[in-house]
């Protein structure tokens, strides 16, 4: 066990970008750390609010336009220490709006521009076509990734970002590519919702396997399968788009 040594998780703008109810990543990464025999502390940060000195992962959601409009310019103002967090290794993950600010740019459905902080190579348009529904991914390092998708954005990779894995069942990033996601370095991006974490502890013990590593040196996993999470997605995978 790990001597219930402390992890700190940043929920970035929880207020605004909670619109599919990502917020149970948080709390589902939580409870994985407790059960990986960490004591995570869970620190929100929406605009105006400081950064801790001390952070180990970083979680985003989603939300509306009006949402990422928010949060974008305040967004900008941490670009720098946020780019040099995710260039030291802190492990993060960025869900649909803020993925796609974390790329490049998000061109809205209406013609605005939100300049992103690019810590992922891509860029995002607002699209006529909602993806919306079930989506089944196959990633060579999670294996099978279940969530659900719903978004208008078409995302585009640059060479600085591998995707996170190939779709199996739905749209991903866009209708034509047939990838999900985005990741460089530890940082990940999707549209996965559902929320994501839940049904996929593999992704949150690679989020809590990297920040023990960089905090402490090592990660010995003690948290086998969870029976809920299996049930969870068996039930997803049965239900049409």
């Amino acid at each position: 066990m790990s001597d219930n040594r402390e992890l700190v998780i940043v929920s970035l703008y929880p207020r605004d970008m909670n619109i599919y109810g990502d917020r149970g990543n948080v709390l589902a990464l939580a409870r994985r750390a407790r059960s990986q025999g960490f004591e995570p502390r869970v620190v929100e940060v929406n605009p105006g609010d400081p950064l801790p000195e001390q952070i180990d992962i970083v979680l985003g959601g989603g939300g509306q336009d009006s949402g990422q409009g928010r949060v974008a310019e305040d967004l900008l103002l941490r670009a720098d220490a946020l780019r040099a967090r995710a260039d030291d290794g802190t492990p993060m993950l960025m869900i649909c709006g803020l993925y796609q600010l974390f790329g490049h740019r998000f061109l809205t459905h209406d013609g605005a521009e939100l300049t992103g902080i690019g810590v992922l190579d891509v860029e995002t348009r607002g699209g006529d076509e909602r993806m919306i529904g079930n989506i089944v991914v196959e990633s060579d390092e999670f294996g099978e990734i279940i969530g659900f998708e719903n978004h208008s954005g078409d995302t585009v990779l640059g060479p600085g970002s591998l995707p996170l894995g190939r779709v199996v069942s739905g749209a991903g990033n866009n209708p034509r590519d047939g990838v999900e996601g985005a990741r460089t370095g530890n940082v990940i991006g999707s549209y996965l919702h559902g929320s994501l974490l839940p049904k996929n502890p593999a992704i949150s013990d690679f989020l809590i396997g990297e920040a023990a590593r960089r905090r402490y040196g090592s990660f010995e996993p003690v948290a086998g399968e969870d029976p809920t999470a299996a049930r969870a997605r068996a039930a997803a995978k049965s239900r049409p788009r």
